[in-house]
């Protein structure tokens, strides 16, 4: 690294004396600064973040864990009432989760058949999922083996 910096500072002190290519600047800025250890590790690496983001998705991961989609039903007032009134759960759910992801988690958790996905985000933050069941199955049933009621 104090190779790259000595060569930034040689290319600098250059400048006066003779005219240096915009290139050989922004190659020299890049490998002094302290985030850019090393240029070449970054440029191998971008393939594997790009892969490794893929395979740490719910959906793509081995053994599929519903619970890591779910996070935790919420117990609210409104929530106990749309569980009793509408027929709907409310989870909070990953920021990442997708409409998609809700609806099989919560289908291959609870053997249940979900018609209607819906989400919001809190001002905290949150992501906050309503999940409309189908008529056979009360989500009323679903709630009191979650311990809600």
């Amino acid at each position: 690294m104090n190779n790259e910096i000595t060569k930034y500072n040689q290319l600098i002190g250059n400048t006066m004396a003779q005219k240096v290519s915009a290139e050989e600047k922004k190659d020299a800025v890049k490998a002094a600064h302290p985030d850019n250890k090393d240029a070449e590790k970054k440029e191998s690496k971008k393939g594997e973040k790009a892969s490794a983001a893929k395979t740490a998705s719910p959906k793509n991961a081995g053994a599929y864990d519903p619970w890591k989609v779910l996070v935790y039903p919420h117990l609210a007032e409104k929530s106990m009432n749309m569980v009793e009134f509408d027929n709907k759960l409310t989870f909070i759910v990953r920021r990442t989760a997708t409409k998609k992801d809700i609806k099989k988690a919560i289908e291959t958790l609870f053997e249940v058949k979900v018609i209607k996905v819906q989400t919001e985000t809190t001002p905290s933050g949150k992501k906050k999922a309503y999940a409309k069941l189908s008529e056979e199955t009360p989500a009323s049933e679903i709630a009191a083996r979650l311990g809600m009621v």
